[in-house]
């Protein structure tokens, strides 16, 4: 997901939640200011963590909440800490905004064992966004063809997969275990999701390294 200009996500808003995103980016900003920082005892969590977590009641469940939270995260400069802090404690809904936000907050691959962990649930929500953007930039081809494979599997549209086609692009490897799934499908009387079709597509293309 993209997060969306200010100007779009206000046009979304009631006034009284634009109102408390104002208040809510200008604490997040305050606290990107503020170094060093530590992490905060449970007992006074900084105020815009607790905005972060009370997004879904103040402006929308869905795509407002994702929004405001990773808005929240961008101007807070959250690091690699903060953001596995908040993923940990936090409901699925604020682990998925987690997830949208890591890139281009963290450029180092040290924020994977959260992209991993995602992977590792049968939450599709989660899944499609752990396939994003930083995954693609770091998840290494092992573990990228089983996160593909994760989509088949779950039901999450391979659209979701960011780099899809570069990264599919020539893999042999990637094809023979589409083929195998397909084989183990086929055999077992089920549909082959027509998305793994197009996915062993892509991997006949020419990679642009070759």
């Amino acid at each position: 997901m993209v997060t969306p200009p200010r100007k779009e996500l206000d046009a979304q808003l009631p006034d009284a939640a634009r109102a408390w995103l104002d208040e809510a980016l200008a604490e997040a900003a305050h606290a990107a200011g503020n170094a060093p920082r530590a992490a905060p005892s449970p007992y006074a969590a900084p105020a815009w963590e607790l905005r972060f977590a009370a997004a879904g009641r103040h402006c929308g469940r869905d795509h407002a909440a994702d929004a405001v939270r990773t808005l929240l995260l961008a101007e807070a400069r959250a690091d690699s800490a903060t953001l596995t802090r908040l993923y940990h404690q936090g409901t699925a809904a604020e682990r998925r905004a987690v997830l949208l936000a890591l890139h281009p907050l963290v450029e180092s691959p040290e924020a994977l064992p959260l992209v991993e962990d995602a992977l590792r649930t049968n939450d599709i929500r989660l899944v499609a966004a752990a396939v994003g953007p930083y995954a693609a930039a770091h998840l290494d081809p092992h573990s990228w063809r089983h996160a593909v494979l994760k989509c088949l599997f779950t039901g999450v549209p391979v659209d979701a997969v960011a780099g899809l086609r570069s990264r599919a692009a020539g893999d042999s490897e990637l094809a023979r275990m589409l083929a195998d799934y397909a084989a183990e499908r086929t055999a077992a009387g089920r549909d082959v999701p027509p998305d793994l079709n197009r996915v062993l597509t892509l991997t006949g293309e020419q990679s642009e390294e070759s």
